[in-house]
């Protein structure tokens, strides 16, 4: 098992969905210069349709897709939402594609054993809180990012009467989890205090603060909101400011595991999430195209993407097989490093 946490989700959020042609590369990718992938299938091209985190959408769409095609020849083609809304999707068969990419081991394990199980970990995507540039409490947000207040003043400030911070739902994304896991882990680690961290997360309307994962930094940008949940490449790919989080409490470094750990959190229906590393993972998917989908997921532990990755502000981990690793199709064990 790559994980045993299992989430009912009736809620559906809004899905994107992008299908990218060769033609496209010359308007996005065109300047990049791309050697074959190898095992990429020839011939008559096949589709990898990726379901990834709605937080992947722009990297996905934009950085990622337009090179795998120049490179394989492939077609591609991408939806995103929560990742635990599109793995729920999946189970229910309302959506078939043949890769996987969330954030966080839940979702993936949603889809054991029927799905898959395996998956490749690649990368991490640490929590910070993006601000409006313009609204009221920039000023102070700007000094506390630059350290020039302590970072204790900015949940003393999200609990400010008035703020208006956004996140995402928990019931349904690992960002909405990982916010809140963040939140209750300042109170160890900063010294928040528990009242502090209550009003942080809207208290009694907490509901209030709950947008979906594709439309939170929209709604940011739009100057709506004050401050706002965000992965750290979000972040940098939108050019919107933020407050960096202490490595203890951002979920975004694998030396700190064990404590994101030690947070959980209890869902409206009761059930028990335990925190854990806001990891990029990637999986194909069973009774899908496996030359196209075993494409892709070389071409993510690629050096171009590792590149990509670095760059666009994601903490790029060395490539690791969870689960079942002799499940994984053999052409991708032998690009990942021996432990």
């Amino acid at each position: 098992m790559l994980s045993g946490n299992h989430y009912a989700l009736p809620v559906k959020y809004r899905r994107v969905t992008v299908a990218l042609t060769l033609a496209a590369v010359l308007v996005v990718g065109a300047s990049v210069s791309l050697a074959p992938v190898a095992g990429a299938s020839s011939g008559t091209p096949e589709l990898a349709n990726v379901a990834s985190a709605g937080s992947l959408q722009l990297l996905m769409d934009r950085y990622l897709g337009p090179p795998f095609i120049k490179q394989t020849g492939d077609e591609y083609q991408n939806q995103s939402m929560g990742s635990l809304g599109l793995a729920q999707e999946i189970v229910a068969g309302e959506i078939a594609p043949n890769i996987f990419i969330p954030i966080g081991a839940a979702p993936m394990a949603l889809l054991e054993p029927k799905f898959t199980t395996w998956a490749v970990q690649f990368a991490a995507s640490p929590l910070v809180v993006a601000y409006y540039p313009e609204g009221p409490h920039a000023v102070e947000l700007k000094k506390i990012s630059q350290g020039k207040l302590p970072i204790k003043d900015l949940f003393i400030l999200m609990a400010t009467r008035g703020f208006k911070l956004g996140r995402t739902d928990p019931a349904i994304d690992p960002q909405g989890q990982g916010f809140i896991e963040m939140v209750h882990l300042s109170e160890k680690y900063l010294g928040v205090s528990a009242a502090t961290a209550a009003a942080d997360l809207g208290g009694a309307n907490g509901s209030s603060q709950i947008f979906s994962e594709t439309g939170l930094e929209p709604t940011l940008q739009a100057g709506q909101l004050d401050a706002a949940s965000a992965y750290l490449p979000q972040a940098v790919q939108l050019g919107l400011p933020y407050v960096s989080l202490p490595a203890q409490i951002d979920f975004g470094d694998p030396r700190d595991s064990a404590i994101y750990q030690s947070a959980s959190l209890t869902l409206a229906t009761g059930q028990v999430v335990q925190g854990s590393l806001l990891d990029l993972e990637a999986s194909l998917l069973k009774g899908s195209d496996a030359a196209a989908g075993t494409a892709f997921v070389k071409f993510l532990l690629s050096k171009t993407v590792r590149k990509i990755l670095t760059k666009e502000g994601y903490q790029v981990l060395p490539a690791a097989l969870l689960g079942d690793k002799s499940a994984a199709p053999q052409s991708i064990r032998n690009v990942i490093p021996k432990s």
